[in-house]
């Protein structure tokens, strides 16, 4: 079974402190620019920053026990503990949408003045840093092989694009201030963003703690290496789960009746080298059967 190293825990450490300085500078400074700015729509957003920088807490935390490698009680390790810090993102980004569109419903007939153009600046500035801090952790959580890493990137765009119409919206009130709610309308569309975001996050972890299977283009790649290696002569019952960012494989395969249990057992290894090579695979077992024999297919 293969785990997280250290190094890989260090990197996913170092590039998820740069998104939580970030995500804690731009709380700040959006929270001050809304407020000073009269704008709901660029609080909101504030707020949806700050949920980054727990999500980021989240992430470096948890990271510390999801590389830690099989131990007694937990035979095949702890990566579990990743998918269940994605779940957590996503039920963050849920929480998050749901405060700011109450905000936004409660306030919207209480606001009287319209957002001048410091909250604009705080969207503006918001969207490039949050699309840089995006596209710098997607990188390496797409290189790491990180699912809550690339979750917490995605909680990164989510905050650039709901910055989007949080500057538009601001925009608009400034030019048309006889309507200052078209404010508050931002702030709704910003918390329906993040709900969609939010869904796609936590379906995802969730299929993955149900034991939900690889695609079957990968399941389809792993039966061809197995099939290609010397000495199988079939295979079947192939069964793949995701297990945090690598796959779990169990199959069946067959092989020539006449040779000893000694070279069944090295076929066996072989297929094993073959799939560790390949197809993120974390965790492989071969059960060898004799090719050609009634009721092998049912074993």
């Amino acid at each position: 079974m293969t785990t997280y190293g250290n190094s890989t825990e260090k990197k996913i450490k170092l590039v998820t402190a740069v998104g939580l300085f970030a995500n804690f500078f731009l709380t700040v400074f959006k929270i001050i620019a809304g407020y000073f700015g009269n704008s709901q729509t660029v609080i909101a957003d504030g707020i949806h920053s700050l949920s980054d920088s727990v999500t980021d807490i989240a992430v470096i935390i948890g990271s510390s026990y999801w590389s830690a490698p099989p131990d007694e009680e937990h035979p095949h390790g702890h990566m579990r503990i990743e998918t269940f810090i994605t779940a957590v993102i996503g039920i963050a980004l849920f929480a998050v949408a749901f405060g700011i569109a109450r905000n936004a419903i409660v306030t919207f007939n209480d606001t009287d003045e319209a957002p001048t153009w410091v909250a604009f600046a705080a969207a503006l500035i918001s969207v490039i840093v949050k699309e840089a801090l995006y596209q710098y952790t997607y990188r390496f959580g797409k290189k790491l092989k990180s699912s809550a890493v690339m979750a917490n990137a995605w909680h990164h765009r989510s905050d650039a694009i709901s910055s989007v119409p949080a500057a538009v919206a601001v925009i608009i009130s400034m030019n048309f201030p006889d309507y200052p709610y078209i404010d508050n309308i931002g702030a709704l569309l910003v918390s329906l963003f993040i709900v969609w975001t939010a869904f796609k996050i936590s379906w995802a972890a969730i299929l993955e703690l149900t034991d939900i299977g690889a695609d079957k283009a990968i399941c389809e790649a792993i039966e061809c290496a197995a099939k290609g290696v010397k000495g199988v002569k079939s295979i079947h019952k192939c069964r793949t789960r995701k297990y945090g960012s690598g796959i779990q494989v169990d199959l069946h395969i067959q092989v020539d009746p006449e040779i000893t249990v000694r070279e069944g057992h090295a076929i066996g290894h072989k297929v094993e080298d073959e799939l560790f090579k390949n197809h993120d695979v974390c965790d492989v077992i071969v059960h060898v059967e004799p090719f050609g024999e009634d009721g092998s297919e049912n074993d």
